[in-house]
């Protein structure tokens, strides 16, 4: 087998990474992610190219916050772990596969290939996420009117609520950040999430129960691609009255009544809970996520 090239694209390059198939139908995936062309790079074996990668961050993020676009060739999956290997950017890999990708033979190849590839780069699995997207044509959930929900300027509030909700929490993400520095970095690591998202601070909504209790927040959201589901979460004391669905339901109309033509939103295939209130509220399953962490440094 000839030697390997990795090489960093730039504008006069970008067009090598279209040069592979598209199995995993990524580029529907990401129809509305901007990458940009410095941030890519490929794999090349006699001029061919078998594997991609795009990293991806914010319009004003200085480095990449994930690679969110990974592509190897059949039998490539040391090139595809070199290509993430001698990258100058170790962060979390975010796989975005076609729902069926499962039932599919096809498709389910294409993907180990990829899970291949990350894992002998180092790369551990953190969790698989369903994607959902609503639009206009599911119809909006409809509103329980149990719950007052009330604008909160005080970060303060928030870090408190969050602390509280991730005190009990399935997402692996918040446990992840727990697990590296306590209920303090996971509330602080969602609130930096939610400043960084382009939409307005004053979106941020707490809960409220007609007693006046304080029941969850729901954070509606833009991020780069679009409306989304910034972050959903009732607290502990209050769980078991089916909260969840009335704080997704209110997010839902906020956004659509501010002109959303469409509604983003991740959960863990794990969180049996919140999945049953996206189906509950007519969310979609569009895709599915897997992420993996990069490799640890001591």
């Amino acid at each position: 087998m000839t030697d390997l090239v990795i090489r960093a694209l730039d504008e006069s390059a970008a067009h090598l990474f279209d040069d592979m198939p598209d199995p995993l139908d990524a580029r529907v995936g990401h129809r509305r992610t901007r990458h940009r062309p410095e941030w890519k790079r490929v794999a090349l074996r006699d001029g061919t190219v078998v594997a991609r990668g795009a990293w991806w961050g914010g319009p004003d993020d200085t480095e990449p916050l994930n690679v969110n676009w990974f592509d190897v060739a059949e039998g490539e999956e040391e090139a595809g772990a070199e290509l993430l290997r001698t990258a100058p950017w170790q962060v979390e890999l975010e796989l975005t596969l076609p729902g069926d990708w499962r039932e599919d033979p096809h498709r389910r190849a294409a993907a180990e290939t990829r899970f291949g590839a990350a894992r002998a780069a180092g790369y551990e699995l953190l969790v698989e996420r369903f994607l959902y997207r609503w639009t206009p044509e599911c119809g909006l959930p409809e509103r329980p009117g149990r719950l007052d929900f009330r604008a909160e300027p005080d970060d303060a509030v928030f870090f408190d609520a969050l602390r509280r909700i991730h005190s009990a929490t399935l997402d692996a993400h918040a446990l992840k950040a727990i697990e590296e520095g306590g209920l303090d970095r996971a509330a602080q690591e969602e609130l930096d999430f939610f400043h960084w998202c382009p939409s307005p601070r004053e979106w941020w909504q707490i809960a409220y129960t007609r007693a006046g209790e304080p029941a969850g927040i729901h954070i509606p959201a833009h991020n780069p691609s679009g409306p989304c589901v910034g972050f959903i979460g009732v607290l502990p004391d209050q769980r078991g009255q089916g909260y969840a669905y009335d704080l997704l339901a209110e997010c839902t109309h906020f956004l659509a009544e501010r002109g959303a033509e469409f509604v983003a939103a991740t959960t863990d295939r794990g969180n049996f809970p919140m999945a049953a209130n996206f189906a509950k509220a007519g969310y979609p399953i569009e895709r599915e996520r897997i992420n993996f962490e990069p490799p640890r440094t001591e």
